[in-house]
């Protein structure tokens, strides 16, 4: 048997079933009645500027992608991912499985005036006549009768009794429309109010004692107003004028809203359907825009047809005082549109509930099977419906429709603003594979979720923020229990490309301002990553708050399957180091046959943000001197792009204790001075540093020496040396004195030495220009390509 064997009828009825359902018959005269014509319609047009742009994010989604069992969790999880996917589904499920209680709720009032006949026409023991005045004497058989019918005959049964549903509901729809369309202005006694024909055909006279006017009845039972007339009591009765509550606009509509929710009952049926993408959206949108309708003639003819406080008076049913024949048609398409959302909302959660569990969302494999587990050749979902039935069961025997339809408000807000919102993250990130044949509009999509999640909180305040605290700690434990599936951080990342690569080509095209200030914009590369961690820990400081940093491993060797295997590995190793110390650098791998070849291809690295490379971090171990050759090899190389170099020699001892960072200055490389200030001065932006001390040593000929203080004092003064008076020490220069003795001497414990060197120096003194700092930890030697302006 082919397990999709549905068309486009099904999806289409159980929605326009669902949306034409229970809150119709109920409260959608108590709107009407409290809002007024001009509110209800403004209702209508709030819910449906939610519900449309839902009912097209669904249909544009479905139409990209095969749509399998679990209807809108299968759109979510597929979009988003398994861990919110599941978290938004979890909402979802009780979302629906909340409904199920709410149709049956919805169901049990279809039933009181056949309660009401059996109360007055028989004489039954007072236990019984309690237990007929509690909705869950009908409303928890029923519920078991239906979840029997389902779990024997399966999705079949559900889709059968639809076409009958929405015939009888059809039907119920032509009465209302038809009927008379004024209501008495003295109130009639309705069957709904004293359950007897006759009486239905009474006016109520005012000028009557009640027992004149109900002399053939003992009592009469006003549901929800527990009013009783006496025969015996003579007393004339003026007509008590209902007093109508104060609620706000928005209450109204957190209680009308479930109205226009079922649009959505159609996609739970994905996994039945031959065709999804195309039944899906064809289903769901002609569901909405019909049931949208026959809202906006229900509320004009409501609004013609009885006054407020009948209309607000939410213990009878106005519409059968004005439908034709409504005294038995309106009850019976009552109980068909109830049974029949409750039926569509108890095919579709448990079919939520076992997709869940099919994807090994929950924690124990035990609870995944069980729930996953389906029965027959179609997979029913046997154990997830009896889930579904025992949560539905809790909120039948707790009652309070009114605050029931609010709690299932609340989740259908977050589920169709997450719908929307991926529909919008879809039109943003331009995906290659995103190529539905329905195609919504990205500003649609981004209204329907900004109005999801701003109308929960007008709502109600307090359960939209339960429901936002409830689904952020589900997120966090299925995060937690799941750390194999995709998460939130892979959700953007499309969105997160197209931004950056407009903002490079925007900055790119932009007019090149003049530059005010130094930032560093810095390539690391080393072949040692995991044996000297010294560039890596530099580069990390340097771009944590001011600049932006790459680091390059290095692999030698030619290009080839092995070797590009090799590097992926090794740039894995990376990220998790950087996960780990929390780095914002950009890690990557360089496979290069020669140190020379790589170095040319790095300095040719485009820059990020508009801004070009401007610094290149290359590092050796003084202990060995390890890597020092290759830099003095392909110094002049990098010199030729005029990239300011900054060469870290490792020394055993690493970066110490992070506390002292010593800055030496000399005339002979005064032009590498403000950069060197101001990477000392940077590194202290990192938390590592934040409580480091700079220390800057000038070392001047005697003869500019007070001239040279003076200079640093006059900056310091202007703000524009980041350094304290008290942490300058100018020193005079002695010709027979060895500068690198004094520089041991003085900075023997500093946690990182930083010294400028110039292009001549090196090329005369090559390796000899680094040595003689062997009793002092790691030295940063720089090179500025300009002088770095510090303002």
């Amino acid at each position: 048997m082919d397990k999709q064997k549905f068309g486009t009828a099904p999806v289409f009825f159980t929605a326009i079933s669902t949306i034409l359902g229970a809150i119709m018959f109920l409260r959608f005269g108590f709107a009407v009645g409290m809002v007024g014509l001009a509110g209800t319609i403004g209702i209508i047009l709030i819910g449906h500027a939610v519900t449309i742009p839902t009912a097209m994010a669904i249909a544009e989604i479905a139409t990209n992608q095969k749509v399998e069992g679990g209807g809108e969790y299968y759109i979510i999880s597929r979009s988003f991912g398994l861990v919110i996917g599941s978290t938004i589904g979890m909402a979802l499920f009780m979302s629906q499985a909340i409904s199920v209680a709410f149709y049956i709720m919805a169901f049990t009032e279809a039933f009181n005036p056949l309660i009401g006949w059996i109360r007055e026409t028989y004489v039954l023991l007072p236990w019984v006549d309690n237990l007929l005045g509690y909705p869950q004497t009908v409303g928890i058989p029923a519920l078991l009768i239906l979840t029997a019918l389902i779990l024997t005959k399966g999705a079949d049964l559900g889709v059968k009794v639809l076409y009958t549903v929405v015939a009888t509901l059809a039907l119920a729809l032509l009465a209302f429309f038809v009927g008379r369309t004024e209501y008495a202005q003295t109130h009639s006694v309705s069957f709904f109010n004293s359950y007897s024909t006759e009486a239905a055909a009474q006016p109520y006279d005012e000028s009557v004692t009640a027992a004149d006017q109900f002399s053939d009845l003992d009592s009469v039972y006003y549901p929800g107003s527990e009013v009783v007339a006496r025969a015996a009591d003579p007393t004339p009765m003026e007509p008590a004028k209902p007093v109508l509550p104060t609620l706000s606009f928005f209450t109204v509509f957190a209680i009308i809203f479930p109205a226009f929710t079922g649009m959505t009952a159609g996609v739970g049926l994905s996994g039945d359907l031959r065709d999804p993408g195309k039944s899906i959206p064809r289903g769901t949108l002609a569901a909405t825009i019909g049931g949208m309708i026959v809202y906006f003639f229900m509320a004009w003819k409501l609004a013609a047809s009885a006054p407020p406080e009948v209309l607000a008076d939410t213990s009878t049913l106005v519409m059968a005082d004005i439908a034709w024949q409504g005294w038995w048609i309106i009850p019976l398409g009552l109980a068909a549109a109830t049974i029949s959302s409750a039926l569509g909302s108890i095919l579709v959660a448990p079919r939520t509930l076992q997709a869940i569990a099919a994807d090994n969302i929950f924690p124990a494999t035990g609870i995944n099977q069980f729930l996953a587990r389906g029965k027959g050749d179609r997979n029913e979902p046997y154990n997830a419906s009896l889930i579904t039935v025992v949560l539905a069961a809790f909120f039948i025997m707790l009652g309070a429709l009114d605050s029931v339809a609010e709690i299932i408000s609340m989740f259908f807000m977050v589920t169709y603003g997450s719908l929307c919102l991926i529909s919008f993250l879809n039109h943003f990130a331009a995906d290659p594979s995103y190529r539905p044949t329905f195609r919504s509009k990205w500003y649609v999509s981004l209204f329907g979720a900004i109005a999801c999640f701003g109308l929960m909180f007008f709502m109600n305040s307090t359960y939209a923020a339960t429901a936002v605290v409830l689904i952020g700690l589900l997120y966090v434990y299925i995060a937690y229990s799941n750390p194999d599936k995709r998460s939130l951080a892979l959700i953007f990342q499309g969105v997160i490309f197209q931004i950056s690569r407009r903002i490079q080509i925007f900055l790119q095209k932009a007019d090149k301002e003049e530059k005010k200030s130094w930032r560093p914009s810095m390539i690391a590369v080393s072949d040692a990553t995991f044996t000297r961690l010294g560039a890596f820990d530099l580069l990390r400081w340097l771009s944590q708050k001011y600049g932006f940093g790459t680091y390059l491993h290095y692999i030698n060797g030619y290009l080839s399957h092995d070797t590009s295997e090799a590097a992926a590995e090794t740039k894995k190793r990376i990220i998790r180091m950087a996960e780990a110390t929390e780095s914002r650098i950009y890690v990557d791998t360089i496979v290069s046959p020669s140190y020379t070849s790589a170095i040319a291809q790095i300095i040719q690295f485009p820059g990020i943000a508009g801004t070009e490379n401007n610094l290149l971090l290359l590092e050796y171990s003084k202990q060995t001197g390890e890597g020092l050759d290759d830099i003095i090899d392909n110094f002049k190389l990098i010199k030729s792009v005029d990239f300011n170099i900054g060469i870290l020699g490792l020394s055993e001892r690493g970066f110490g204790l992070k506390r002292t960072i010593h800055v030496w200055i000399t005339r002979a490389h005064y032009e590498s001075a403000n950069l060197m200030i101001l990477l000392a001065y940077i590194m202290t932006g990192h938390s590592d540093w934040k409580n480091a001390e700079i220390k800057l040593f000038a070392v001047f000929e005697e003869s500019k020496l007070a001239e040279e203080e003076q200079r640093m004092y006059d900056l310091i003064e202007t703000g524009q040396l980041p350094i304290s008076r008290n942490n300058i020490d100018v020193l005079c220069r002695l010709d027979n004195t060895d500068s690198r003795s004094v520089i041991a001497t003085k900075s023997g414990e500093a946690d990182l030495v930083i010294l400028g060197f110039r292009d001549e120096a090196l090329k005369r003194m090559k390796e000899d220009l680094f040595a003689g700092y062997e009793e002092i930890g790691n030295v940063l030697f720089v090179n500025a390509a300009e002088e770095v302006k510090i303002r």
